[in-house]
């Protein structure tokens, strides 16, 4: 919908309430500590060596770790973020790449965004070295945003409507081709709704078929749903703020095909987000708002890996934590980040403006 910056057409303590069991290293440390505490995990900055945004984010391990952003840049690291290494595609400079999936060191895909042949998909094999150009977009009228992958082989990639329906590319091959889905099963779209390439999760999935993507920009800020690999949709009206360009779900989180988290507002510094936050139990098909949201629009969010109740969520003012799914959030640092992603292993990143990319440090 937006490339975040130009138009276009179209009093808790975090420790509370933790997993023991599973998330004991995963909490971060509050702005502001309340006595003597153990010292606890934190975001550790890690040098990227680039003043590129990234807005897309792989999380594979501790150690790999892969980043999209503006100019063409793609990084990878595979030590933890010590060092990070540039696997740019060659010629991409001009493209603004705003999401990545990995599956892990060596094998990754990678969208760039924009109208007509600016929307691209890459694929590489071999960490980087080299890429193959696996899609480019030629309808002018068409603006890729987010991509997705069920496993290794059957994926997604969506776009703004395209006469009056978002439009969907799949692949079954990892992503070295891509098919454009017929559009009948899909609603249609609002006016002026769309979606925003804000942090790379405008479109998740989990488990093998259900998908679901976030909307906004239109009356209501609303989450469709797909059950059988985006052949077919539902709409599900979002309390998130709307009726406004600015407006609506920025990204999606779903622990399983049942549970998920909503965040999003209004991404104008000086307009207010009150409504932040939204939880679903029912796989999308309704929403309610968090009774204690963040406190201002946030663009990323993931679920703490192996908690049932656990989620971080991200935004240029901070990242907040929840204990309770999604219901309460308490901000638990203010640095800038525009997205956030967690593998199983609890290695857990963000990234965002200027080059910052940090890593979720365990307890010493």
């Amino acid at each position: 919908m937006t490339s975040m910056g130009k138009t276009r057409r179209t009093g808790r303590t975090v420790a509370v309430g933790l997993c023991a069991a599973a998330l004991a290293a995963l909490t971060v440390v509050p702005a502001q500590a309340h006595g003597a505490q153990r010292p606890a995990p934190h975001w550790q900055l890690t040098d990227s060596g680039t003043d590129a945004r990234f807005r897309g984010l792989s999380a594979v391990s501790r150690d790999t770790a892969w980043l999209a952003g503006s100019k063409g840049t793609v990084l990878r690291t595979t030590d933890g973020g010590t060092h990070w290494r540039n696997v740019s595609p060659s010629g991409a400079a001009d493209l603004e790449f705003r999401d990545i999936e990995a599956f892990d060191a060596r094998h990754a895909v990678v969208l760039a965004i924009g109208e007509g042949e600016a929307s691209r998909v890459f694929r590489t094999d071999d960490g980087g070295a080299t890429w193959s150009e696996a899609f480019r977009n030629t309808d002018d009228r068409a603006f890729y945003d987010c991509l997705t992958f069920f496993d290794r082989r059957h994926g997604l990639a969506m776009g703004d409507p395209v006469d009056g329906k978002f439009r969907l590319l799949s692949t079954s091959d990892g992503g070295r081709s891509w098919t454009v889905l017929p559009s009948a099963g899909m609603p249609a779209a609002q006016d002026g709704e769309a979606a925003f390439a804000a942090g790379g999760q405008c479109l998740v999935a989990s488990g093998p078929h259900d998908a679901w993507l976030a909307t906004g920009g239109a009356a209501h800020a609303r989450v469709l749903h797909s059950a059988d690999r985006g052949l077919t949709w539902t709409a599900a009206d979002t309390p998130l703020p709307a009726a406004d360009p600015a407006r609506g779900v920025f990204a999606l989180a779903f622990r399983d095909r049942t549970h998920g988290i909503a965040v999003g507002g209004d991404y104008r510094a000086d307009q207010p987000s009150p409504r932040a936050a939204a939880v679903s139990g029912d796989g999308g098909r309704s929403w309610t708002s968090a009774a204690e949201p963040p406190p201002a629009y946030r663009s990323g969010v993931t679920w703490l890996p192996h908690s049932r109740t656990d989620a971080l969520a991200v935004g240029p003012t901070g990242t907040d934590l929840t204990t309770d799914g999604g219901r309460t959030w308490t901000t638990v640092d203010t640095g800038s980040y525009d997205t956030v992603d967690c593998a199983p292993d609890r290695g857990c990143w963000a990234s965002g403006e200027k080059g910052r990319v940090a890593r979720l440090e365990p307890r010493r």
